[in-house]
Formats: C-alpha cells, sequence, structure tokens
C-alpha cells in the first residue's frame, strides 16, 4: 500500500493557491481541469515529500456550504523555524491561532477553514516574543 494524497474542497482557488503555496511553500504538482465536470483538481506537495501531496478539489459552480472544516482534523508541516514561519503567515494576514509560545507547535487555518498545524523540526525554539504571550484566537 502507498499513500496518495488529502483532498480537500476550497471555495476560492486563488486564496488557497496563496495560503499553501505563498504562505506554506507547497509548490503545485499538476492541475487538471475538468471542464465537463465543471471541477479543478491542483495537486500540491512540501519539497522535502513529494510524495505527500494535497489535492485542492474546486468545484467551479459550487455554492456548497463546508461549514467550519472541524470533521477534518488537521494537515500537518514539519518547519525550519517556526517563529519566521509564523511571522510571515502572519504578514500574510493570516491568523495564528494557537501561537508557537513553546517554540515547538503553532496552528493556522487555511482560507477555507482547514486547520494546519506547524511542528518546529528538531528540538523546540527558546520561547520568544511576541509568541511567548500571544493567546490562542478562536478554534483550531
Amino acid at each position: 500500500m502507498k499513500y496518495l494524497h488529502t483532498m480537500v474542497r476550497v471555495r476560492d482557488l486563488d486564496a488557497s493557491l496563496r495560503f499553501y503555496c505563498e504562505g506554506l511553500g507547497l509548490r503545485e504538482v499538476r492541475r487538471h481541469d475538468v471542464p465537463a465536470g465543471k471541477f479543478t483538481l491542483v495537486f500540491l506537495a512540501a519539497p522535502e515529500s513529494p510524495d505527500a501531496e494535497i489535492e485542492l478539489t474546486w468545484n467551479w459552480d459550487s455554492s456548497e456550504d463546508y461549514g467550519s472544516a472541524r470533521n477534518f482534523g488537521h494537515l500537518a508541516f514539519r518547519v525550519d523555524d517556526i517563529y519566521a514561519t509564523c511571522a510571515h503567515l502572519q504578514a500574510m494576514g493570516y491568523t495564528i491561532h494557537r501561537p508557537p509560545r513553546d517554540g515547538h507547535m503553532a496552528f493556522v487555518r487555511s482560507p477555507d477553514l482547514i486547520s494546519v498545524e506547524l511542528l518546529q523540526a528538531g528540538d523546540a525554539l527558546p520561547p520568544a516574543e511576541p509568541w511567548s504571550s500571544m493567546p490562542n484566537t478562536g478554534s483550531w
């Protein structure tokens, strides 16, 4: 058996690509537009794990409410510098819902409310401001 991908439905493909590619550093691996079915599939992968893909499914005409997406759980990524990653995402306008107070773990949500866990590679970084005193925000 081989793990292939995780699929998440997205409301706004451009907003989702900005979050996953510009924000998190994933790369678009391939894309399939299916005019007959009125949907687009975009496969993304992290540079260090190209075989573990995320499939973004964008239904062109859908007005379906995907809710708060809490039934999904979360995606998790190991990052080289959790503080730099969180600062970068925050500068892009994303809320860090569970700040990396411990220098090890943080949570942010995608434009489609998918919870994304960020984990520091190796040992936790020493606690640092503004993260150490930043409270949780919303749900993650």
